[in-house]
Formats: C-alpha cells, sequence, structure tokens
C-alpha cells in the first residue's frame, strides 16, 4: 500500500483507513480508488478485521473525483474519453466493494464530503459526522451532473431531498444529513473519532458471521419487492438459526454470561 495516500491502521478489531491526499482535498485519484478498493477488499477477508472505519486527514474528507486528473485527460486523441470510463468504471467498484464487503464500513466525516466524496459517504453502512461536516453533490454547478454520487445518495435518502441536493449543488449541514437519512451520527467535531470508534468498536464485539449474514440480506432484500423480500428473509432466518453463533447467543443470553464468538 501507498501510505503516502492511504494510511492504516488498527485498533483492535477495527481497521482505520485514511485518506491521506489533504492538499488535493483527499479527492479521489485513480490511485486513491484502487488503494481504497484494494485495501477495503483485503480486510473484508481477514478474520481478524470486524469493521472498517474510513477516515480522512487534513481540512476535508473528501472533495470527490480529481477534477485536475481528469481536465487532463481531454489532451489525449479521444477527448479522454477512454479515461473517463476507467475513472468512472474504478469509482463503480469502489462503491460497490464497501458494499459486497462482509465487514460493516463505517466513514467517519469531517469538513466537506463533496461529488464522489459525498457518494462515498452513503455508500457506507454507517456514517458519523462532524457536527461541521458539510455534503453536496455539486457537479450542477461546473456543467457535470453527479450522476454516479446519485445511485448511492438515492438509496439513503428520500427522492425529494435527493432532487434538492443534485438539482441545486447546495451545502447541506450535519444535522439536515442526518435527518435526511444520509449519515447516521453526528458528533462535536472535537470528539468524531472517538465517537467513531465508540460506535465502530461496539459492532466489532458481535459475531462476525452475524454482521456478514445481516449485511448480505440487508442490501439484498431492498431491492426487492415486498413478499419476495419477507420470503428471502424468513429463509435466511432459518439459515441464521442453524448457525453455531446463534446457538451460543441464545445459550449465553439464559445462562447470563458474555458469548464467545466463532471467527469468520
Amino acid at each position: 500500500m501507498n501510505e503516502d495516500i492511504l494510511l492504516e491502521s488498527r485498533e483492535g478489531a477495527v481497521a482505520r483507513l485514511v485518506l491521506n491526499r489533504p492538499a488535493a482535498r483527499n479527492s479521489l485519484s485513480l490511485a486513491m480508488l484502487d488503494e481504497l478498493t484494494d485495501a477495503i477488499t483485503r480486510l473484508g477477508a481477514e478474520p481478524e478485521v470486524h469493521v472498517i472505519v474510513i477516515a480522512a486527514s487534513g481540512p476535508g474528507f473528501c472533495a470527490g473525483h480529481d477534477l485536475k486528473e481528469l481536465t487532463a485527460a481531454r489532451e489525449q486523441p479521444d477527448g479522454g474519453r477512454a479515461f473517463f470510463e476507467m475513472a468512472m468504471g474504478k469509482c463503480a467498484r469502489l462503491m460497490m466493494s464497501i458494499v459486497r464487503c462482509a465487514k460493516p464500513v463505517i466513514a467517519e466525516v469531517h469538513g466537506i464530503a463533496t461529488a464522489a466524496g459525498c457518494q462515498l459517504v452513503a455508500a457506507c453502512d454507517l456514517a458519523v459526522a462532524a457536527d461541521d461536516a458539510r455534503f453536496a453533490t455539486p457537479g450542477v454547478n461546473i456543467g457535470l451532473f453527479c450522476s454516479t454520487p446519485m445511485v448511492a445518495l438515492t438509496r439513503n435518502v428520500g427522492r425529494k431531498s435527493a432532487m434538492r441536493m443534485l438539482l441545486t449543488g447546495d451545502m447541506v449541514r450535519a444535522e439536515e444529513a442526518q435527518a435526511m437519512g444520509l449519515v447516521s451520527d453526528v458528533a462535536a467535531a472535537s470528539d468524531l473519532t472517538e465517537t467513531t470508534m465508540a460506535l465502530a468498536s461496539r459492532i466489532a464485539a458481535k459475531s462476525p458471521a452475524t454482521m456478514k449474514i445481516g449485511k448480505e440480506t440487508f442490501y439484498a432484500q431492498i431491492e426487492m419487492p415486498l413478499p419476495e423480500a419477507y420470503e428471502f428473509a424468513a429463509e435466511v432466518m432459518v439459515l441464521n438459526m442453524l448457525e453455531p453463533d446463534a446457538q451460543e447467543g441464545i445459550g449465553a443470553f439464559f445462562e447470563k454470561r458474555a458469548p464467545q464468538w466463532n471467527p469468520l
């Protein structure tokens, strides 16, 4: 891993990934997209990691795609088309790597999260925002509608709220973002990391196998019609009941002791 652009650390069963391009407002260059996707995929397969936190260095979380990198590609014979396709493809793979990761992924957001940076927040399972954080999909202001950020955004917030963000490009404050469903928690800026890590640690103490089952089921059922979703979820509950961790957890509940979970 290139530690200059993405830093990694561990606190118990929680892995922290820190976007580290502060001078570029942690914009998602091709290298950053690759590093982050690879890290999430790798950490998702490591048994000792139960939760992944994505944070950032510098004054803000992420300003979206690296516009300087995209603009430079216009000098290519095809006007940049091949580069744009590669960049958007890598971005989509990053977002899907978060959804498909067996471990819960939490965004720790300070400063601004705009365009693909806002998309990154929306793609995470949970997001803790500093009370002074701001969110926007401002592409419309520069003639570039935030179509790919729209995918994650519209799966988190209501249609009218999403369309207002997309059509105006206006900044949304942390409290409003929480009310809309874009972020799950808001903390004082001075307590952001402590609040995020406390949440991550609580989740990391749960059964890894159960977290995997639950996350996979959540994203599968949410796209289904209601009757199909209930049928699918009922079958998952049956399979979950047969899992060793379910037997252990229920037994520990009756015996009034802490459960001993199996590694994933």
